[in-house]
């Protein structure tokens, strides 16, 4: 198994197309933009909290 080419991504893009149609698309990659803001502001959040508990110490 090799590396994943342009031909592939294309085919795949294509069948994401067929099968989400182009209206839906917007609105999953919306989606998926926002789980990772809040997975990143949650992340953050963390480092913020356990800087705080270490400085505590």
């Amino acid at each position: 198994m090799g590396r994943i080419g342009a031909t592939e991504i294309i085919i795949i893009l294509v069948i994401v197309l067929l099968l989400f149609g182009g209206k839906k698309i917007p609105e999953l990659m919306k989606g998926l933009g926002t789980g990772i803001k809040e997975f990143k502001d949650a992340s953050k959040g963390d480092q913020a909290t356990s800087k705080k508990e270490e400085e505590t110490k």
